[in-house]
């Protein structure tokens, strides 16, 4: 067969080579899932699925290139658990057993190219029923139902506290709203497990739904759910066990967080190093350090940022719990990802919309980190050989080229 083919024309990283290698690219094993290198491509939604939530041809294209750039892991985009935890009416979905088999092209085809495919989940909470970004990313209205029969559904959060000045007021979930979400999150873990995804992320950060439980800013309830860290932390909690419970102990589960809110009364680094200890003993394997998005959307918004803002928090999880952690914001360079894994500051780094830019970043930063060998040892077969007689034929003409 063609697959079994390809699969066995790949070029992998070979585990002896591993102490000749920059750091970056060492293999890691998480669980039962060996990762060839430690370049994560983090999930980005692409706004391009129908209203039932299936991946089109868009996303096989868009995914099947992300794994052939050279990455360890490829996660898909956020799959949402319901269709209220929707952002758009263009998300993918989780919620539904028809999207077990469309995921699972997804997965084979990241995974013919060498990639280990992830998927992330996610319920929007107080930030969903808005526009697609082009269209505003404002909350939806007469507006869109007028130009595009897109009507704005009912919101839930912890409390009945709007994410931002003049959006609709969220409803104030009850114990059975939180029992139904967690339902849910669950039973997308299943349909991940049976599409065929070797990783697992949940959602936590960025202002959605788990955010606003975790952060006292969010979270007003005086119940059980809220009021005190053990509180504050108990969605999030009920949400990884049933989540673990739906996921093969074989495999790996990650945790994205925002390790700070970055605001007066907000939630704090040393409350998200508790949470994680918390997450490590009911079987999370890597928290992914985010940041921030409690309000208004950080990805929009230009400010001031240095590469590698966030790598700090995956340092101090990493330091003071013990668990493996996933670098993350504005990493480009290839020296400086090398210097991240290289000094111990986190275990991944992900790479965001630098591979919408260039979807080969992890195969260029092998060329700048190990040179041209990296065409035949870490390119793609099908690439790297014409890239390396490109390289030889370059150093032909200037060992011939007379001096100056």
């Amino acid at each position: 067969m063609e697959r079994d083919r390809m699969m066995a024309e790949r070029v992998d990283l070979p585990d002896a080579d591993a102490t000749r290698l920059p750091r970056l690219f060492t293999p890691l094993t998480l669980r039962g899932v060996a990762l060839k290198n430690r370049i994560v491509i983090s999930p980005m939604q692409q706004y391009a699925a129908g209203r039932d939530g299936l991946p089109t041809d868009y996303h096989l294209a868009h995914y099947g290139r992300l794994g052939m750039g050279g990455a360890g892991l490829v996660f898909t985009e956020a799959l949402c658990v319901s269709p209220r935890g929707r952002l758009t009416y263009s998300d993918l979905g989780g919620w539904d057993d028809a999207c077990v088999g469309p995921l699972a092209r997804i997965v084979d085809i990241v995974r013919e190219q060498g990639a280990a495919p992830g998927a992330q989940i996610l319920h929007a909470g107080r930030k969903a029923a808005v526009q697609r970004p082009w269209h505003g990313f404002d909350p939806l209205s007469g507006i869109d139902i007028d130009e595009r029969g897109e009507a704005p559904w009912e919101t839930v959060g912890p409390s009945a506290l709007p994410a931002n000045p003049g959006w609709p007021t969220p409803r104030e979930m009850t114990r059975s709203d939180m029992d139904a979400a967690v339902a849910e999150h669950a039973a997308a873990a299943r349909r991940c497990r049976e599409a065929g995804f070797d990783v697992l992320e949940i959602h936590a950060a960025h202002g959605y739904l788990i955010h606003t439980f975790l952060s006292p800013i969010g979270n007003r309830r005086s119940d059980g759910y809220g009021g005190s860290l053990k509180g504050w932390m108990r969605f999030a909690l009920e949400v990884a066990d049933a989540v673990r419970s739906e996921w093969p102990d074989d495999k790996p589960l990650f945790y994205r967080i925002s390790c700070i809110d970055d605001e007066e009364g907000g939630w704090t680094i040393d409350e998200s190093v508790e949470l994680s200890r918390a997450l490590g003993e009911r079987g999370v394997d890597v928290m992914d350090c985010s940041s921030r998005g409690l309000g208004l959307r950080g990805t929009p918004v230009v400010a001031p940022r240095e590469q590698g803002f966030q790598v700090p928090f995956a340092e101090r999880l990493k330091r003071d719990t013990g668990l493996a952690t996933m670098a993350v914001g504005l990493i480009m360079e290839p020296a400086y990802a090398e210097g991240v894994i290289a000094e111990g500051r986190a275990d991944l780094v992900a790479i965001g919309r630098e591979a919408l830019n260039d979807p080969n970043w992890p195969v260029r930063a092998a060329r700048a980190l190990i040179g041209p060998e990296s065409y035949e040892s870490v390119w793609q077969p099908r690439h790297g050989w014409w890239l390396s007689k490109r390289e030889k034929s370059l150093e032909a003409a200037r060992r011939e080229r007379p001096a100056e």
